[in-house]
């Protein structure tokens, strides 16, 4: 995913300093039935701080900037908000907080139970199989890093609501919301590695992205698609939707605007460009850039070449 694209989640008050426990990773708890969520702040600067989880976890940043890493797993990153890593059972986050004294740390962690893990990809792969018949709905502990999209940021918030709401029904309610944030998290991964061109060869979506990335500059049509990848028109629909969460008229259209911002960063014309990305109406071209980019070819092109 574009980075300059992440969506920010919902950020909780800060606690009062006064009422922290630690002013280092400050940790405010909820437990529910299938997973525990936690708040952490940190409102000193800090290094080398640890943090294990003992089962699977999800966490998202909402405040601040962390440096961290996966022990013996990753080099050190930034961590910003708009940014969710998913943490391996066992593993251990390696944190300084360098700037924790001006700007305070808020991020949250759902510490998963892997049963229910286990059962909900269990009634996936049973009940809603992919068309892709070489995958399987599961979490790639690999795909680890991640950019919030829309679709991954509004189940993390709803999550979070009901994790704070006082509602007797809030595990129950839980339960569903957890769900989606299962299906939300593994279409952001799959939509990742297919950015980053991790994918199977000889699987459906494998073949059908790497088709349309060879095939940008002229018309695609998603009947002539669906019959190359041998699957119905609407089971192509369904592929396009269980693997990456989106349609594949939305996919293609994006992969078209960001193969323009190459192209428009190589100093080629605003015509030319539309041309080489399949568009045959520049104006159309403009209009579509704009509302994926909130900016004209020409005023996106401008800025690049005034960078460099």
């Amino acid at each position: 995913m574009n980075n300059n694209n992440k969506y920010l989640l919902e950020t909780p008050e800060l606690t009062r300093e006064k009422q922290l426990l630690n002013i280092i990773e400050n940790q405010t708890k909820f437990n529910l039935n299938n997973c525990e969520f936690s708040i952490y702040e940190t409102h000193q600067s800090a290094f080398d701080v640890k943090l294990h989880f003992e089962n699977i976890a999800f966490t998202a940043m909402l405040r601040g900037k962390k440096h961290m890493k996966l022990d013996n797993k990753t080099n050190y990153f930034d961590y910003y908000p708009g940014e969710s890593i998913l943490v391996a059972p066992g593993e251990t986050m390696v944190i300084d907080f360098p700037e924790a004294d001006e700007t305070p740390t808020q991020c949250i962690s759902l510490s998963l139970n892997p049963d229910f893990i286990e059962d909900s990809l269990n009634y996936l792969n049973y009940h809603l199989p992919k068309v892709d018949e070489m995958s399987q709905w599961n979490i790639q502990l690999d795909e680890y890093f991640m950019f919030n999209n829309k679709a991954l940021a509004s189940a993390t918030n709803n999550i979070m609501r009901i994790a704070m709401d006082d509602n007797s029904q809030k595990d129950i309610m839980a339960d569903f919301a957890l769900k989606e944030l299962l299906i939300r998290l593994m279409q952001t991964q799959a939509r990742s590695m297919v950015e980053k061109n991790i994918v199977k060869n000889k699987s459906r979506i494998g073949f059908v992205v790497d088709y349309i990335r060879k095939n940008l500059h002229q018309k695609l049509s998603i009947d002539s698609i669906a019959r190359l990848a041998y699957v119905s028109k609407s089971n192509f629909f369904k592929m396009f939707k269980d693997e990456l969460g989106t349609s594949p008229n939305e996919f293609i259209l994006k992969e078209r605007i960001s193969r323009a911002k190459e192209l428009l960063a190589g100093q080629n014309s605003i015509k030319e460009t539309a041309y080489q990305t399949g568009f045959s109406d520049t104006n159309y071209f403009t209009r579509m850039f704009k509302q994926l980019e909130g900016t004209t070819p020409k005023n996106y092109q401008n800025k690049i070449i005034s960078l460099k």
